[in-house]
């Protein structure tokens, strides 16, 4: 039922920035949060970012803390993902997906998008 669009993925440099952007429709959000998974080459899943979308709680893996910022616009039910000082380990396919709550990385359903690829070169 819920329905997502991802967009804003390419290719950079290491070091480099990039924005990740979500579209979100078909759920009222406000009970849930919204997160980022990605999924980078020959492993699992993985929460990345995590923003709840009431009060706007935002939590993180270890390992983009500090680097990732993850945001959200109410009025235009996105959401966003900002990535600076990329590295090549941050290569992945990036989704978007609602969650029970940002500290169980639930996803409501299994619904993903396309995704979109981040590739970044050393």
């Amino acid at each position: 039922q819920v329905q997502v669009v991802e967009s804003g993925g390419g290719l950079v440099q290491a070091g480099g920035s990039l924005r990740l952007s979500c579209t979100i429709a078909g759920l009222t959000l406000d009970p849930y949060g919204m997160a980022w998974f990605r999924q980078p080459p020959g492993k699992e899943r993985e929460g990345v970012a995590c923003i709840t979308w009431r009060n706007g709680n935002a939590y993180y893996a270890d390992s983009v803390k500090g680097r990732f910022t993850i945001s959200r616009d109410i009025a235009e039910n996105k959401l966003y993902l900002q990535m600076s000082s990329l590295r090549p380990v941050d290569t992945a396919m990036y989704y978007c997906s609602a969650v029970l709550g940002c500290q169980t990385w639930r996803p409501l359903d299994q619904h993903w998008g396309q995704g979109a690829q981040v590739t970044v070169s050393s």
